[in-house]
Protein backbone atom coordinates (compact mmCIF):
# COMPACT_ATOMS: atom_id res chain seq x y z
CA UNK A 1 0.00 0.00 0.00
CA UNK A 2 3.28 2.33 0.68
CA UNK A 3 3.82 1.24 -2.58
CA UNK A 4 0.73 2.24 -4.33
CA UNK A 5 1.20 5.85 -1.75
CA UNK A 6 4.09 6.61 -3.28
CA UNK A 7 2.89 5.77 -7.22
CA UNK A 8 0.29 8.20 -6.89
CA UNK A 9 2.63 10.95 -5.45
CA UNK A 10 5.02 10.38 -7.91
CA UNK A 11 2.14 10.58 -10.82
CA UNK A 12 0.47 13.84 -9.43
CA UNK A 13 4.10 15.10 -9.65
CA UNK A 14 5.03 14.24 -13.13
CA UNK A 15 1.52 15.81 -14.24
CA UNK A 16 2.43 19.16 -12.88
CA UNK A 17 5.76 19.20 -14.51
CA UNK A 18 4.67 18.23 -17.68
CA UNK A 19 1.87 20.44 -17.50
CA UNK A 20 4.51 23.22 -17.79
CA UNK A 21 4.57 22.82 -21.30
CA UNK A 22 2.01 20.65 -22.71
CA UNK A 23 -1.99 20.64 -22.71
CA UNK A 24 -3.60 18.33 -20.08
CA UNK A 25 -4.82 15.88 -22.81
CA UNK A 26 -1.59 15.50 -24.42
CA UNK A 27 -0.39 14.39 -21.21
CA UNK A 28 -2.95 11.91 -20.79
CA UNK A 29 -2.19 10.45 -23.81
CA UNK A 30 1.23 9.86 -22.74
CA UNK A 31 0.09 8.13 -19.84
CA UNK A 32 -2.13 5.96 -21.62
CA UNK A 33 0.91 5.15 -24.44
CA UNK A 34 3.23 4.10 -21.44
CA UNK A 35 0.50 2.09 -19.86
CA UNK A 36 -0.25 0.14 -22.58
CA UNK A 37 3.42 -0.61 -23.29
CA UNK A 38 3.62 -2.01 -19.88
CA UNK A 39 0.28 -4.10 -20.05
CA UNK A 40 1.20 -5.18 -23.78
CA UNK A 41 4.31 -6.38 -22.45
CA UNK A 42 2.71 -8.46 -19.58
CA UNK A 43 0.37 -9.81 -21.98
CA UNK A 44 3.44 -11.43 -24.07
CA UNK A 45 4.93 -12.88 -21.41
CA UNK A 46 1.74 -14.53 -20.00
CA UNK A 47 -0.23 -15.60 -22.91
CA UNK A 48 -3.13 -13.85 -24.79
CA UNK A 49 -5.32 -15.95 -22.28
CA UNK A 50 -5.33 -13.24 -19.73
CA UNK A 51 -7.03 -10.97 -21.86
CA UNK A 52 -9.90 -12.97 -22.97
CA UNK A 53 -13.22 -11.30 -22.99
CA UNK A 54 -16.84 -11.51 -23.98
CA UNK A 55 -17.53 -8.22 -22.33
CA UNK A 56 -16.08 -5.44 -24.45
CA UNK A 57 -18.97 -3.14 -23.93
CA UNK A 58 -18.48 -3.12 -20.58
CA UNK A 59 -14.83 -2.24 -21.02
CA UNK A 60 -15.21 0.17 -23.55
CA UNK A 61 -17.93 1.93 -20.98
CA UNK A 62 -15.32 1.83 -18.51
CA UNK A 63 -12.33 3.08 -20.01
CA UNK A 64 -14.41 5.99 -21.28
CA UNK A 65 -15.47 6.87 -17.99
CA UNK A 66 -11.86 6.01 -16.09
CA UNK A 67 -10.61 8.02 -19.42
CA UNK A 68 -13.13 11.44 -18.17
CA UNK A 69 -12.07 10.90 -14.63
CA UNK A 70 -8.54 10.96 -15.32
CA UNK A 71 -8.84 14.42 -17.65
CA UNK A 72 -10.45 16.15 -14.35
CA UNK A 73 -7.43 15.05 -11.84
CA UNK A 74 -4.94 16.44 -14.23
CA UNK A 75 -7.18 19.26 -14.66
CA UNK A 76 -6.98 20.02 -11.03
CA UNK A 77 -3.73 19.63 -10.56
CA UNK A 78 -2.93 22.44 -12.71
CA UNK A 79 -5.38 24.52 -10.78
CA UNK A 80 -5.70 23.30 -7.58
CA UNK A 81 -2.89 22.83 -4.85
CA UNK A 82 -2.11 19.13 -4.82
CA UNK A 83 -3.22 18.54 -1.23
CA UNK A 84 -6.90 19.83 -2.13
CA UNK A 85 -7.02 17.44 -4.93
CA UNK A 86 -5.79 14.13 -3.21
CA UNK A 87 -8.27 15.49 -0.22
CA UNK A 88 -11.33 15.82 -2.80
CA UNK A 89 -10.20 12.31 -4.34
CA UNK A 90 -11.31 10.99 -1.01
CA UNK A 91 -14.50 10.91 -1.75
CA UNK A 92 -14.66 8.88 -4.21
CA UNK A 93 -15.63 5.80 -1.22
CA UNK A 94 -18.92 7.68 -1.04
CA UNK A 95 -20.05 8.02 -4.26
CA UNK A 96 -18.99 4.44 -4.93
CA UNK A 97 -21.37 3.74 -2.06
CA UNK A 98 -24.26 5.69 -3.76
CA UNK A 99 -23.19 3.99 -7.05
CA UNK A 100 -23.72 0.72 -5.92
CA UNK A 101 -26.90 1.48 -4.45
CA UNK A 102 -28.23 2.78 -7.79
CA UNK A 103 -26.81 0.21 -10.28
CA UNK A 104 -25.79 -2.92 -8.53
CA UNK A 105 -28.66 -3.11 -5.91
CA UNK A 106 -26.29 -2.71 -2.95
CA UNK A 107 -28.32 -1.18 -0.42
CA UNK A 108 -27.83 1.72 1.54
CA UNK A 109 -27.01 0.77 5.27
CA UNK A 110 -27.24 3.40 8.40
CA UNK A 111 -23.13 3.23 8.16
CA UNK A 112 -23.12 3.70 4.54
CA UNK A 113 -25.05 6.55 5.15
CA UNK A 114 -23.15 7.76 7.94
CA UNK A 115 -20.06 8.15 5.31
CA UNK A 116 -22.17 9.35 2.92
CA UNK A 117 -22.87 12.40 5.20
CA UNK A 118 -19.87 12.56 6.75
CA UNK A 119 -18.54 12.32 3.29
CA UNK A 120 -20.18 15.46 2.20
CA UNK A 121 -19.65 17.12 5.28
CA UNK A 122 -15.98 16.85 4.65
CA UNK A 123 -16.44 18.50 0.99
CA UNK A 124 -17.54 21.15 2.38
CA UNK A 125 -15.32 22.13 5.04
CA UNK A 126 -13.02 21.83 2.43
CA UNK A 127 -14.46 23.96 -0.44
CA UNK A 128 -16.21 26.49 1.95
CA UNK A 129 -18.55 27.88 0.15
CA UNK A 130 -19.20 31.49 0.48
CA UNK A 131 -15.61 31.87 1.97
CA UNK A 132 -14.47 33.99 -1.57
CA UNK A 133 -12.02 30.84 -2.23
CA UNK A 134 -14.20 28.77 -3.99
CA UNK A 135 -12.77 27.15 -7.67
CA UNK A 136 -14.22 26.02 -10.66
CA UNK A 137 -11.45 23.42 -10.30
CA UNK A 138 -12.86 21.70 -7.29
CA UNK A 139 -16.06 21.09 -8.86
CA UNK A 140 -13.86 19.49 -11.82
CA UNK A 141 -12.14 17.16 -9.01
CA UNK A 142 -15.83 16.38 -7.44
CA UNK A 143 -17.01 15.10 -11.15
CA UNK A 144 -13.58 13.26 -11.10
CA UNK A 145 -13.73 11.63 -8.18
CA UNK A 146 -17.63 10.31 -9.28
CA UNK A 147 -16.14 9.16 -12.77
CA UNK A 148 -13.75 7.16 -10.44
CA UNK A 149 -16.48 5.64 -8.33
CA UNK A 150 -18.52 4.76 -11.89
CA UNK A 151 -15.22 3.22 -12.61
CA UNK A 152 -15.09 1.02 -9.87
CA UNK A 153 -18.78 0.00 -10.30
CA UNK A 154 -17.62 -1.36 -13.47
CA UNK A 155 -14.50 -3.47 -12.66
CA UNK A 156 -16.82 -4.71 -9.87
CA UNK A 157 -19.08 -6.53 -12.42
CA UNK A 158 -15.75 -7.21 -14.69
CA UNK A 159 -13.76 -8.59 -11.93
CA UNK A 160 -16.66 -11.63 -12.04
CA UNK A 161 -15.21 -12.46 -15.56
CA UNK A 162 -11.94 -10.77 -16.38
CA UNK A 163 -8.52 -10.91 -15.19
CA UNK A 164 -6.83 -7.27 -13.84
CA UNK A 165 -4.46 -7.60 -16.82
CA UNK A 166 -7.48 -7.98 -19.51
CA UNK A 167 -9.25 -4.92 -17.41
CA UNK A 168 -5.84 -2.51 -17.81
CA UNK A 169 -5.34 -3.49 -21.45
CA UNK A 170 -8.88 -3.18 -22.96
CA UNK A 171 -8.94 0.29 -20.96
CA UNK A 172 -5.79 1.33 -22.74
CA UNK A 173 -6.88 0.56 -26.17
CA UNK A 174 -10.18 2.08 -25.98
CA UNK A 175 -8.51 5.32 -24.63
CA UNK A 176 -5.55 5.96 -26.53
CA UNK A 177 -7.42 6.90 -29.84
CA UNK A 178 -9.16 8.84 -28.17
CA UNK A 179 -6.36 10.88 -26.06
CA UNK A 180 -4.22 10.90 -29.42
CA UNK A 181 -7.05 12.09 -31.92
CA UNK A 182 -7.97 14.99 -29.59
CA UNK A 183 -4.15 16.29 -28.21
CA UNK A 184 -2.99 15.83 -31.87
CA UNK A 185 -4.16 19.47 -32.89
CA UNK A 186 -2.03 20.84 -29.91
CA UNK A 187 0.66 18.41 -29.83
CA UNK A 188 3.81 19.69 -28.61
CA UNK A 189 7.50 17.92 -28.83
CA UNK A 190 8.58 16.40 -25.47
CA UNK A 191 11.88 17.44 -24.49
CA UNK A 192 14.65 15.27 -23.42
CA UNK A 193 14.02 16.04 -19.77
CA UNK A 194 10.35 15.15 -20.04
CA UNK A 195 11.28 11.64 -20.33
CA UNK A 196 11.75 10.87 -17.03
CA UNK A 197 8.34 12.27 -15.80
CA UNK A 198 6.37 10.53 -18.92
CA UNK A 199 8.60 7.13 -17.52
CA UNK A 200 7.14 7.89 -14.13
CA UNK A 201 3.21 8.52 -14.95
CA UNK A 202 2.92 5.55 -16.92
CA UNK A 203 4.83 3.22 -14.51
CA UNK A 204 3.42 4.91 -11.44
CA UNK A 205 -0.52 4.55 -13.14
CA UNK A 206 0.77 1.01 -13.42
CA UNK A 207 2.53 0.30 -9.89
CA UNK A 208 -0.42 2.59 -8.43
CA UNK A 209 -3.29 -0.17 -9.30
CA UNK A 210 -1.20 -3.09 -9.22
CA UNK A 211 0.25 -2.45 -5.63
CA UNK A 212 -3.09 -1.47 -3.89
CA UNK A 213 -4.79 -4.30 -5.48
CA UNK A 214 -2.15 -6.37 -4.15
CA UNK A 215 -2.35 -4.96 -0.57
CA UNK A 216 -6.44 -5.44 -0.36
CA UNK A 217 -5.27 -9.40 -1.49
CA UNK A 218 -2.99 -9.40 1.42
CA UNK A 219 -5.08 -7.69 4.43
CA UNK A 220 -8.32 -6.46 5.41
CA UNK A 221 -9.18 -3.08 4.09
CA UNK A 222 -9.53 -1.67 7.54
CA UNK A 223 -6.10 -2.21 7.36
CA UNK A 224 -5.24 -0.90 4.11
CA UNK A 225 -7.21 1.94 3.67
CA UNK A 226 -5.95 3.90 6.41
CA UNK A 227 -2.97 3.95 5.20
CA UNK A 228 -4.12 5.36 1.96
CA UNK A 229 -4.88 8.00 4.03
CA UNK A 230 -0.72 9.38 4.36
CA UNK A 231 -1.01 10.28 0.55
CA UNK A 232 -2.64 13.67 1.99
CA UNK A 233 0.07 14.74 4.19
CA UNK A 234 2.73 13.87 1.92
CA UNK A 235 1.62 15.27 -0.81
CA UNK A 236 0.75 18.65 1.17
CA UNK A 237 4.44 18.92 1.97
CA UNK A 238 5.57 18.13 -1.41
CA UNK A 239 3.26 20.94 -2.69
CA UNK A 240 4.77 23.17 0.14
CA UNK A 241 8.40 22.29 -0.36
CA UNK A 242 8.53 22.01 -4.39
CA UNK A 243 5.60 24.29 -5.46
CA UNK A 244 5.53 26.98 -2.52
CA UNK A 245 1.64 26.18 -2.14
CA UNK A 246 0.45 27.49 0.91
CA UNK A 247 -0.88 24.75 3.56
CA UNK A 248 -4.43 25.05 4.21
CA UNK A 249 -5.16 22.90 7.90
CA UNK A 250 -8.87 22.68 6.75
CA UNK A 251 -8.02 20.97 3.95
CA UNK A 252 -7.01 18.42 6.39
CA UNK A 253 -9.23 18.41 8.68
CA UNK A 254 -12.27 17.90 5.27
CA UNK A 255 -10.47 14.74 4.65
CA UNK A 256 -9.77 13.51 7.82
CA UNK A 257 -13.84 13.96 8.30
CA UNK A 258 -13.92 12.17 5.23
CA UNK A 259 -11.82 9.31 6.03
CA UNK A 260 -13.53 9.30 9.15
CA UNK A 261 -16.63 8.26 7.48
CA UNK A 262 -14.69 6.05 4.83
CA UNK A 263 -13.14 4.01 8.10
CA UNK A 264 -16.28 4.23 10.02
CA UNK A 265 -18.06 1.98 7.31
CA UNK A 266 -15.95 -0.21 6.22
CA UNK A 267 -15.26 -1.42 10.02
CA UNK A 268 -18.76 -1.99 10.67
CA UNK A 269 -19.45 -3.70 7.77
CA UNK A 270 -16.65 -5.76 8.45
CA UNK A 271 -18.14 -6.39 11.73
Amino acid sequence: MLGAVLSFAAMAIAVRELQRHMGTVQVLALRTGMTLIIVAALVAAHGTAAIATRRLPLHATRAFVHLAGQYCWMYAISALALATVFAIEFTMPVWTALLAALFLGERLTPPRIVQLVLGLVGVLIILRPGAGIFQVAALVMILGSMCYAATMICTKKLSATDSPLAVLLWMSVVQLPIALVTALPQWTAPFAADVPWVLAIGAGSFTAHYCMTRAMTLADTTVVVPIDFIRLPLIAVVGALFYAEPFDPMVLVGAAVIFAGTYYSLSRERR
